[in-house]
């Protein structure tokens, strides 16, 4: 499956947009597609951008206030009654404050909720460690029945915002506070469940999820001016991952590197590694967060600490080739 890119990718034209203002936007389509679809909100409302919805269906918004045990509570309850309730917060509060809940009334009951936790990862920056949730790739991928989305851009994110409307699971989407640049187009796919070559190569898979993927792409722009032909997977369904399609990936180029703006521990890194170890053993570099806190500061220098740059990826997966020999090559 072809995957168009922006063509302005590499350019100072990329166009810069959160992906929770994609989530707004998504959600008010949503909505407009479905009337059992339901917003509540625990006091965020303009900065999660669901008052996109609140203002166009205001008889369908719940103001919950401070008190995110109960917010997924109430949820899991008009779920029961037959709506499709969308819950949203920064992801610190949602599911970091709340994750009981949401394993007990919605991923046990098997209840539709879609939780939106935003103001995830490191874009966060100014606010603090506090704030900057990196381990919740970790705890929502962990649950049982639980979808875990992490959109690249803010086009997949309104996209993934009215897939996980429609599919009737208990689903979890990551988006981030500040402006990101937007790598896809109107026309590209989304599916729950699917990864993306987003760019063929044969010497090492770089495989990313949200805003990491774009980070790789510079990353795999650079390496070719080296005469290192990388490939890029979009990996936005954490759970349930692609297998055909990473697992394609990975034995074609015999190395893989993954990328995220989370903890590396039991996070996307570790759900690619789990799958390869039983069924493709092979090198895995993981690229994240590692066993630390954030810090308040610019994002940008931020990422810079942490060495999660396109540039800071290139010069590292390129030592880490030449030291890494490659696995399962195809005859």
């Amino acid at each position: 499956m072809t995957y168009p890119l922006d063509p302005n990718l590499f350019t100072d034209d990329v166009k810069l947009d959160p992906t929770r203002a994609g989530f707004g936007r998504g959600l008010k389509a949503a909505g407009e597609a479905n009337e059992a679809i339901v917003a509540l909100c625990a006091d965020l409302t303009e900065s999660t951008q669901m008052h996109l919805f609140k203002e166009a269906f205001p008889k369908r918004f719940i103001e919950i206030g401070v008190a995110e045990q109960n917010l997924v509570t109430v949820a899991s309850g008009m779920a029961r009654a037959g709506k499709i309730p969308f819950t949203s917060s920064y992801a610190a509060f949602s599911p970091g404050r709340n994750w009981e809940q949401i394993r007990t009334t919605i991923a046990l009951n098997n209840q539709p909720v879609k939780i939106v936790g935003s103001h995830a990862g490191i874009y966060t920056g100014k606010d603090g460690a506090t704030h900057q949730m990196l381990e919740d790739i970790a705890l929502m991928r962990v649950l049982p029945r639980m979808v875990v989305v992490a959109p690249g851009d803010a086009i997949e994110a309104e996209k993934a915002t009215k897939a996980i409307a429609e599919n009737g699971q208990p689903s979890y989407i990551r988006l981030a506070r500040e402006k990101t640049p937007v790598f896809s187009l109107d026309e590209s796919p989304f599916e729950i469940g699917k990864a993306y070559v987003l760019k063929e190569g044969t010497d090492v898979a770089l495989m990313g999820t949200g805003t990491m993927t774009y980070q790789l792409l510079l990353a795999a722009k650079i390496l070719a001016e080296q005469g290192i032909n990388a490939e890029v997977v979009h990996v936005p369904t954490i759970k349930p991952l692609d297998d055909e399609t990473i697992l394609a990936s990975a034995k074609k180029t015999g190395r893989v590197i993954t990328a995220e703006e989370a903890q590396i521990a039991s996070g996307f890194g570790s759900a690619i590694a789990e799958l390869l170890s039983e069924k493709l053993p092979m090198p895995v570099k993981r690229f994240g967060v590692q066993d630390r806190f954030g810090e308040s500061g610019d994002p940008k220098d931020i990422f810079k600490s942490l060495r999660l740059t396109g540039e800071q990826f290139a010069e590292d997966i390129a030592k880490w080739c030449e030291e890494t020999p490659r696995y399962h090559q195809e005859a």
